[in-house]
């Protein structure tokens, strides 16, 4: 009965697992079901966040995997790859778990601060290529089509020249639709940048994710203490980034897309966070 509620209601809990088998008049413990769950190979996860993809979405990522399945790793280095995302102040280490006595709970080392006033975050856009981290950008106020060209002109070029990218560098951003409005298209134009056709709702497809996730981890490690500080140290982390890290990135893609078409094909998409590209390993 434990595993028949399970494989219907994978988020079934323990309590509700011990009070269905009352009700059927068996009396167990938690201890017991906790066994029971052991021995046939479950175990309590985290469920992952996926985003909500249509039919559409999927053909597209399709068709996008199956178009550059055979693409050397050539191509791949002259792309420059980029994305927005957000920094907590204090988001990885609320996270964290401390070993205290009783009664200690508010002892300094047993806390994480927070903020009285204000979200506490800053929003941030970067590039990368195989070469290195570009520039990262600290977006203060809410973001549009001026502005995001304005982000372009002062952080893309640059990053594109001191990273050496040629004139065969092709940029990448997603589907936002700052990315794809008429003035930012008329910008790229002007700017005879050739931009990367890129499918909806696929954010485990750009590598950049990686180095987002990297950037945390090593901004958390820091403790910043306000958002002047969160700035900061995640610009001077940002910097301290090893190329080899980026090429590795960029030299692994094609088994990205390689694992990507075969979960397609098999109508099996593979649930994966903003977080990680799964088939990329850091180091």
């Amino acid at each position: 009965m434990i595993m028949r509620t399970l494989r219907n209601q994978p988020r079934t809990t323990q309590e509700d697992l011990v009070n269905d088998l009352k009700a059927a008049g068996t009396i167990v413990t938690k201890k017991t079901t906790g066994n029971t769950l052991c021995h046939e190979g479950r175990k309590s996860c985290g469920a992952r966040m996926i985003l909500p993809l249509k039919k559409a979405h999927v053909q597209a990522l399709l068709k996008f995997t199956n178009e550059h399945l055979n693409d050397s790793e050539e191509n791949w280095v002259k792309v420059l790859w980029s994305d927005e995302t957000k920094i907590e102040l204090f988001g990885i280490n609320s996270t964290r778990r401390v070993w205290r006595r009783r009664n200690a709970a508010y002892d300094p080392k047993n806390t994480i601060p927070t903020i009285k006033h204000g979200r506490g975050n800053i929003m941030l856009w970067g590039c990368f290529s195989a070469k290195g981290t570009g520039q990262l950008h600290h977006i203060k106020v809410t973001m549009d089509g001026a502005m995001y060209c304005q982000i372009l002109g002062e952080n893309l070029l640059p990053s594109a020249r001191a990273l050496k990218m040629g004139h065969g560098c092709v940029f990448q951003h997603d589907n936002d639709p700052k990315h794809t409005g008429k003035e930012t298209k008329e910008w790229l134009k002007r700017k005879h940048i050739k931009v990367l056709e890129w499918p909806s709702q696929s954010p485990d497809l750009n590598p950049i994710e990686n180095l987002w996730r990297e950037l945390k981890i090593r901004v958390s490690k820091r403790q910043p203490q306000n958002l002047n500080d969160l700035e900061r140290i995640c610009k001077e982390e940002w910097d301290k980034i090893p190329p080899e890290m980026c090429a590795n990135l960029v030299a692994n893609y094609k088994k990205c897309l390689t694992l990507k078409a075969i979960c397609h094909q098999q109508a099996r998409l593979i649930a994966v966070n903003h977080e990680c590209c799964i088939c990329i390993k850091l180091e």
